[in-house]
C-alpha cells in the first residue's frame, strides 16, 4: 500500500500540475486574448471570474453528486473533460464562443482537484497525509514555474490557441498516468444530507474555509491582471513578462516545497499564517514598484522580480496548507470540507477578477494592490479566530 500512495499522489501532482496549467491559461496569455478577441483586459479578464463561479459553484455539487464512483474512474474522466474542453477553446471564433465553452470545460478542475486530494487523503498512512496533500497540490506550484510563463511566451509568439492547446495536450498524459497508477476501490466516505448540514452551519469549519475564500480573493484582484500591468505599466518585453511569471512560480514551487517538509513539525495553522503574511508584505510594496527609469523605489522589471518573491512563497504554500489544515480538523468530514476548499479558491478568484477588473476599468491599476491588501488583512484576522478557537476544540462540540 505504501509504494500505491506514493505512485498515486505523483501521478495525482502530474494531473494538479495539468489542471493549474489549465485554470491559469487565460491570465497567462491575457494580452493576446484581449488583442486578438478584439476586448479589452478588463473584459478578457471575465473569463477568469466565469470560469471560477462555475469551479466554485460545480465542486461541491459534483462532489455529492459523484460521491459513489470509484476515483480511479472519476479523476480519468476529470482530467479527459478538461482536456476536451480546452481542445474545443483553441478552436472558438470570438469570445462569445469562448466564453460558455470555457465555463463548461473548467468543471473538469472542480472535480479534479478536491477529488484528487480526498483520495490521497483516504490511500496515504494517517501520520504522513500532510505531506502527501503538499505533495499533490506541488502540481499546482508546478504549473505556476513552467505553465504561466510558457503559456505567456506561446501567445506573445503564435497566439493564444496554441496555449490552449498545450493544456489540451497535458490534460490528456495526465489522464493516461492518473489511470496507471491510481488503485482501483479507492471511495472516501460518502457523506449524506445531514452530514453536509453539520459542516455547512459548523462556524468553525467555515471560517477556516472562509480564510481560503478572502485570502483568493485578496490574490486575484491583482494577479488576474499581471500580464497586462507587466506590459502596460512596467514597460516589459514580451520576454521579461514570460521571466516574471516564471520568477513568480519558481519561488512558489520553492514555498509549497518548505511547506511539505516542515508543514507536520510546524502545523498547517502556523503554516497558514506564515503564508498569509508574506502575502500581505508583497502586496505592501507593489505601490512602491513602476517604470523603470521613474520614481518608483521598485522601477522595472528587476523590482518587480524583488516585490513578487514574498507572495509568490506565500500563494501555493497557503492553498496547500489549507487544505492540510482542513483535512485534519475533521476526518470525518474531510471530503465535503476539501470540496468547498477548493469551491472558495474558484469563489475567491471570481470575487477578485471581477472586482479588479470593475477598479481596473474606472480608476486603472492603481487601486488593485490596496484592494487586494485589505482582503489580505480580513483573511489573515479570520484565520487567527479559528486557530484559537481549534484550540479549545469547537469543531468537536459543532461537527
Amino acid at each position: 500500500m505504501s509504494a500505491a500512495w506514493v505512485s498515486a499522489s505523483r501521478a495525482l501532482m502530474a494531473g494538479n500540475f495539468a489542471i493549474g496549467c489549465g485554470v491559469m491559461v487565460v491570465a497567462g496569455s491575457l494580452n493576446d486574448l484581449a488583442t486578438a478577441l478584439r476586448v479589452s483586459p478588463a473584459v478578457a479578464g471575465q473569463l477568469i471570474t466565469a470560469g471560477a463561479v462555475a469551479m466554485g459553484l460545480g465542486a461541491p455539487l459534483l462532489a455529492a453528486a459523484l460521491v459513489r464512483f470509484d476515483r480511479r474512474w472519476l479523476l480519468t474522466a476529470a482530467l479527459l473533460w478538461f482536456a476536451l474542453g480546452h481542445a474545443l477553446s483553441a478552436l472558438m471564433p470570438g469570445y462569445a464562443a469562448l466564453l460558455p465553452v470555457r465555463v463548461l470545460a473548467v468543471l473538469g478542475a472542480a472535480v479534479f482537484t478536491p477529488q484528487a486530494a480526498a483520495a490521497i487523503n483516504v490511500l496515504a498512512p494517517a501520520a504522513q497525509r500532510g505531506r502527501a496533500i503538499t505533495t499533490v497540490f506541488l502540481g499546482w506550484s508546478l504549473s505556476s514555474v513552467l505553465g504561466m510563463p510558457l503559456h505567456s511566451f506561446i501567445a506573445e509568439t503564435v497566439g493564444w490557441r496554441w496555449a490552449f492547446a498545450l493544456v489540451a495536450l497535458l490534460s490528456t498524459a495526465a489522464a493516461w498516468g492518473v489511470w496507471r497508477a491510481m488503485p482501483t476501490g479507492v471511495k472516501p466516505p460518502v457523506l449524506n444530507l445531514a452530514s453536509w448540514g453539520r459542516v455547512l452551519t459548523n462556524p468553525l469549519l467555515m471560517a477556516m474555509v472562509g480564510v481560503t475564500l478572502i485570502s483568493a480573493a485578496g490574490q486575484f484582484t491583482l494577479f488576474s491582471y499581471f500580464a497586462p500591468y507587466y506590459r502596460q505599466v512596467l514597460g516589459a518585453s514580451a520576454g521579461e513578462v514570460s521571466f516574471l511569471f516564471f520568477w513568480f512560480g519558481a519561488f512558489g514551487l520553492l514555498g509549497n516545497v518548505l511547506l511539505s517538509r516542515y508543514i507536520d513539525r510546524l502545523g498547517a495553522a502556523r503554516c497558514v499564517h506564515i503564508a498569509l503574511v508574506l502575502m500581505l508584505l508583497s502586496l505592501a510594496a507593489w505601490p512602491l514598484t513602476g517604470a523603470a527609469g521613474s520614481a518608483a523605489l521598485l522601477g522595472g522589471a528587476a523590482g518587480m522580480a524583488a516585490a513578487v518573491v514574498p507572495w509568490a512563497l506565500g500563494c501555493f504554500s497557503c492553498n496547500s496548507a489549507q487544505q492540510a489544515r482542513l483535512s485534519q480538523a475533521s476526518a470525518a468530514y474531510a471530503p465535503a470540507l476539501l470540496a468547498l476548499n477548493t469551491s472558495a479558491i474558484y469563489g475567491g478568484q471570481a470575487i477578485g477578477a471581477a472586482g479588479g477588473g470593475a477598479l481596473l476599468a474606472t480608476q486603472g491599476f492603481a487601486p488593485l494592490p490596496w484592494a487586494g491588501l485589505a482582503w489580505m488583512l480580513l483573511a489573515l484576522a479570520l484565520s487567527l479566530w479559528a486557530a484559537r478557537r481549534l484550540v479549545h476544540g469547537s469543531v468537536g462540540r459543532h461537527a
